[in-house]
């Protein structure tokens, strides 16, 4: 009778090990219940990194609108953002070193609010007559930014949705497939520019792979991408709110 019963004592303790092995390792844990890591996913993270890329990119550009908020760092400085963006506008919020303004664009015509101390031009620390004069009328309006005005097309490239996704999706180098993780609870594969220094991208494997984030390379930044397809009101201020300060737009702090 003992005889018998050690070897089915010794066969349950090795099954209950395996058990354990299996639990407790994470890498074999996949294996070891059979389960494929791409169940219930788009099926993107079976591609090759410029594959991906491209899905992502065409995804990207059949998107009506996004939302994109992070850092930017350029030679032109750093520059903190918050835009929700449509094809043919946007608006939100940009940061600078010195201030921060809105932005609103709707077709070719820009708006920029901001308060008295980003309209403010210091003259060896003063404030002259005609920049608090200037800062005074504009201040917390919606300014008409002229078209001839050589800071207009800088501050549209911000609420440009192809100009700053065509600087967001661009990895350097040859592309590859990264890790796994997520972004803001959904799971992504990440692709990477070569030699880690061509940036990394983060794409969606649940659903549409839109671009979920984005970190330029050389330490350029991170921007989430988020709200693919929301629509958002955009519409021009009343008029009461409104300032058309001519031809270009006086001196500023930022």
């Amino acid at each position: 009778m003992t005889s018998s019963v050690r070897p089915v004592r010794a066969r349950r303790r090795t099954a209950v090990l395996a058990v354990l092995l299996c639990a407790g390792l994470s890498t074999a844990l996949t294996a070891c219940a059979g389960e494929d890591p791409d169940k219930g996913t788009n099926g993107v993270a079976k591609l090759t990194g410029p594959q991906i890329e491209e899905k992502a990119r065409t995804a990207a550009d059949a998107a009506d609108t996004v939302r994109l908020a992070g850092t930017l760092v350029s030679k032109g400085g750093t520059y903190k953002i918050d835009m929700r963006l449509r094809n043919k506008g946007g608006t939100g919020s940009v940061t600078s070193k010195n201030s921060t303004f809105e932005l609103l664009r709707i077709g070719d015509e820009l708006y920029l609010k901001a308060g008295a101390g980003f309209w403010n031009h210091e003259d060896d620390g003063k404030t002259s007559d005609a920049g608090g004069a200037a800062a005074g009328k504009l201040e917390g309006k919606y300014v008409k930014v002229p078209e001839d005005d050589p800071t207009y097309k800088q501050l549209r490239g911000f609420t440009d949705k192809k100009v700053l996704l065509d600087g967001m999706l661009t990895l350097h180098g040859t592309v590859g497939k990264g890790d796994r993780g997520k972004v803001g609870g959904t799971r992504t594969i990440r692709i990477l520019g070569g030699k880690g220094e061509g940036g990394a991208l983060d794409v969606s494997l649940e659903g549409t792979p839109y671009p979920l984030s984005f970190a330029r390379g050389g330490g350029g930044g991170v921007v989430t991408l988020a709200d693919w397809g929301k629509d958002f009101p955009l519409a021009a201020p009343a008029e009461d709110d409104t300032v058309d300060y001519g031809r270009q737009l006086p001196k500023t702090s930022s």
